[in-house]
């Protein structure tokens, strides 16, 4: 489990791990699939620079009432359905460049 901490930046999030560490991170996007109570966010590190190849990190959360990931608690997928949903999802992102 990871929590969010707020960023005067709303394309940004700090993510605080259970040590305490903080990273910083670039929000890919999120999105809430119609039939499930769960959002979820893609994220790639704020540091990567244009071009480079980084690994996607992902999590579920539950959205607040307006749907955004704002104060939640950002929950590890655990599910290989709710992994497979995701993947998907992403790919459609990286290959549709009307969703870029």
């Amino acid at each position: 489990m990871a929590k969010r901490k707020d960023n005067n930046n709303d394309d940004l999030i700090t993510l605080v791990d259970d040590k305490g560490n903080e990273t910083l991170y670039q929000i890919l996007f999120t999105f809430q699939p119609d039939d499930s109570d769960k959002g979820y966010i893609l994220l790639v590190p704020a540091d990567a620079e244009p071009g480079e190849q980084v690994d996607v990190t992902a999590f579920a959360f539950h959205p607040d009432e307006d749907g955004s990931a704002k104060e939640a608690e950002l929950f590890e997928i655990e599910d290989d359905d709710e992994w497979e949903m995701v993947e998907n999802m992403l790919d459609t992102f990286l290959n549709d460049p009307n969703m870029q």
